[in-house]
């Protein structure tokens, strides 16, 4: 049991551990970069963002998706953005009937297009159901733009882009994940309406 000086210290260890991921992010600036120019192209096609993930990974997509539609420091008009997360009914349903495998796939073929760009979060980079949506993408000609961790598993090998947090902490690489989501909003929103 921890307690007293043993907490602090553990804390310490913690937070200097997220910094250290952190700070790692600084050597991905060209695919952030390269991030960056596929969402506002495929925004100034007209296309949409769709964002999955699963556990944390799906409550990281729903943020990009509220500071996307919503507005991340600027006011603005709303970008098209969806978190294929946040439909409960047709999570459960499709889940219960076929598998979980295979719901954001289904969501993907629904509500995709041509053009858009799939913004696909998995810390380990093995997710099934986010394997499957990938493949789907590339059915559909979606850029996609894979946000790992460690040594970006299977994922690495499907998308267009991969942005691999170099750690194989899952906490600190979602820290980093959402350190990563409000570089691109911020600077999504000022080269689209500066």
């Amino acid at each position: 049991m921890l307690v007293g000086n043993d907490i602090k210290n553990e804390i310490t260890s913690i937070i200097n551990e997220s910094v250290k991921v952190k700070n790692g992010v600084a050597t991905l600036g060209n695919d952030i970069q390269k991030a960056i120019d596929i969402i506002v192209d495929c925004y100034k096609k007209q296309g949409k963002v769709i964002v999955c993930g699963n556990g944390g990974s799906a409550a990281d997509a729903q943020h990009m998706v509220g500071e996307l539609v919503g507005r991340f420091k600027m006011e603005r008009r709303a970008l098209p953005c969806i978190a294929l997360t946040t439909n409960t009914s047709t999570i459960t349903a499709w889940s219960n009937d076929y598998g979980f495998e295979t719901i954001f796939e289904r969501q993907l073929e629904a509500l995709g297009n041509k053009g858009d760009t799939l913004v696909a979060i998995s810390t380990s980079g093995n997710s099934k159901n986010v394997i499957k949506a990938i493949q789907k993408a590339k059915e559909m000609n979606i850029k996609i733009i894979a946000l790992l961790g460690n040594e970006g598993g299977k994922i690495k090998n499907f998308a267009d882009l991969n942005i691999v947090v170099k750690s194989n902490d899952t906490p600190r690489i979602q820290e980093a994940h959402i350190m990563i989501i409000h570089i691109l909003c911020e600077l999504i929103e000022k080269t689209l309406f500066k």
